[in-house]
């Protein structure tokens, strides 16, 4: 069996080919580029999404060497994530449904991240570290759902770096460029460190850490910080969850997986616990098409698939809402 992909939640179009042996044939995307200090405009994204999502499809297809009639399964991105960018993927998914008279899978965006994990990790029964632009959240499964055992108060971790980047005019996603300034840093700057419990708020470290490089600080002192205080606070909030769930493995999936240092913090505590730590390969931490196609392969399996006129997009959708029926 194989299955087309189709992710289109925010920056990204992608385009993946996952077969249920778990073999990713192939995972192609495109991702709109803002200005510099800007965001990710919604319509601008949609209008990008559109005009690749021809030549996305055509080269998954050179690439795979396979012919659309030879696909089993259509699946796309159903939400969360930004409206105009989910209803062009929704639309090409759509499109390739009716005409292929294939089914179509709604796939929930972070649940492919987590599945796609699972499946290049060799993670079994894990406590997940999800941490994106879109997620921030500390999860473990049971009875059915991803159960939440901390998540973000306000924005996101992946938020949270991409804003500062825009603050120093840098373009989105600015994840990479401020851990890159992160290593010049030498002066630990005082920032807010807000722990509730499980959860964790990033928006006051985002306004102190602005204010501070609008003063004067050296940028990279300011990166430099920003990462220590807001993976400190993280690996606390998933330190406390571990010790509760007494899992022996922890996955950490999502863009914001790739950052070295938040690796560092969360190998720490996973050694106190004797638990082991797998990180998504850096390859698939971003949003890709493959996420959607490997889950999409899971979840017809289950006999999930919904009817064309019934396929709506969800700009917001909780994974802990989701059933999760082949777990």
């Amino acid at each position: 069996m194989i299955c087309l992909g189709i992710e289109s939640t925010a920056h990204t179009f992608g385009i993946g080919l996952v077969s249920s042996s778990g073999k990713i044939i192939v995972d192609i995307n495109d991702t709109y580029q803002p200005p510099p200090g800007k965001g990710i405009h919604p319509r601008e994204a949609a209008q990008h999404h559109c005009e690749v999502a021809p030549k996305v499809l055509k080269q998954a297809l050179q690439k795979s060497k396979i012919e659309l009639e030879k696909i089993d399964a259509i699946a796309f991105s159903v939400g969360p994530g930004l409206g105009p960018s989910l209803r062009t993927g929704a639309t090409v998914a759509r499109a390739l449904a009716v005409w292929l008279e294939k089914p179509l899978i709604p796939i929930h965006h972070a649940i492919g991240h987590i599945e796609l994990a699972s499946l290049t990790t060799g993670a079994k029964d894990p406590l997940v570290i999800l941490v994106s632009g879109g997620h921030t959240s500390i999860l473990a499964f049971g009875d059915g759902y991803w159960r939440v055992f901390g998540e973000t108060q306000d924005i996101t971790l992946g938020n949270l770096l991409d804003m500062l980047a825009r603050e120093a005019k840098f373009s989105s996603p600015g994840g990479s460029v401020i851990e890159s300034l992160a290593h010049k840093g030498e002066k630990y700057l005082d920032l807010p460190y807000v722990v509730k419990g499980n959860d964790v708020s990033y928006s006051g470290l985002l306004t102190a850490a602005s204010k501070m490089y609008k003063a004067g600080s050296k940028l990279e002192d300011v990166c430099y910080s920003v990462q220590e205080v807001s993976f400190a606070m993280l690996s606390e909030a998933a330190e406390r969850a571990l010790a509760h769930t007494e899992k022996k493995a922890v996955l950490l999936t999502g863009g914001v997986a790739a950052n070295k240092r938040l690796q560092q913090m969360l190998k720490i505590i996973s050694k106190e616990h004797q638990a082991d730590l797998f990180i998504v390969p850096k390859i698939y931490s971003g949003d890709c098409g493959a996420q959607i196609a490997w889950t999409g392969i899971l979840a017809c399996q289950s006999s999930i698939k919904v009817n064309v006129d019934e396929s709506f997009i969800k700009s917001k959708f909780r994974l802990d809402k989701v059933f999760i029926p082949w777990r």
